[in-house]
């Protein structure tokens, strides 16, 4: 069975450059791209980075079920088609689901192993600094995203594991760690252990 990661982060904190790193030397990481109601940045690409959609398919595609989770995020819907676990099972992939803290609470229900990963930035100064270098935001924008890193930040308790992104080769090295620890819990390393022990 492949193992489903979920990985939330206030915008700003690093998480998908952590995320990029990581999945660069690990051939068995699959990443979920969401769907999304947004317009694409920069060098974003439809079926890439994300699946762009207009609202109409994204609500018409919701109330069908066709979403694990989805969310309403700065007025843009963002949501995981349930095709992207059984893309990453019949590959003999993990997934790496990057996803918000609402859509991970309606996760954490539906998949009762997955494994919820939180990045946290150094500081609020040091978040505020890499929202402002990144020029992909207007002013007042940068203020509401700031606003509501500070409320999801408070939720960090329905996460496993926490990353605080100061130093990002540190932060990567965390993440291969958890990843690495978790894919030898002994539930996961049942049939290997089964094939050794048959060799006695």
């Amino acid at each position: 069975m492949s193992i489903l990661f979920v990985i939330s982060a206030p915008s700003g904190t690093g998480k998908s450059t952590i995320l990029r790193d990581a999945r660069r030397t690990d051939p068995q990481l699959a990443f979920s791209r969401s769907y999304t109601t947004r317009a694409p940045r920069g060098p974003e690409r439809d079926g890439v980075d994300y699946h762009f959609t207009t609202k109409e398919d994204f609500e018409r595609r919701a109330a069908a079920g066709e979403f694990l989770e989805f969310a309403n995020v700065f007025g843009n819907y963002y949501g995981t088609h349930q095709s992207e676990i059984e893309r990453a099972a019949a590959a003999g992939c993990d997934l790496v689901m990057d996803i918000d803290v609402q859509g991970a609470r309606q996760l954490q229900k539906r998949v009762v192993d997955a494994v919820l990963i939180f990045v946290l930035p150094p500081d609020r100064t040091e978040l505020e600094r890499r929202l402002r270098a990144r020029s992909q935001d207007q002013p007042e924008v940068i203020e509401r995203r700031l606003r509501e890193a500070k409320a999801e930040t408070t939720q960090y308790d329905i996460y496993d594991y926490i990353l605080i992104n100061d130093e990002l080769d540190a932060a990567v090295a965390d993440l291969r760690s958890i990843i690495r620890a978790e894919r030898l819990r002994r539930k996961r390393m049942e049939g290997p252990v089964q094939r050794v022990l048959g060799s006695f």
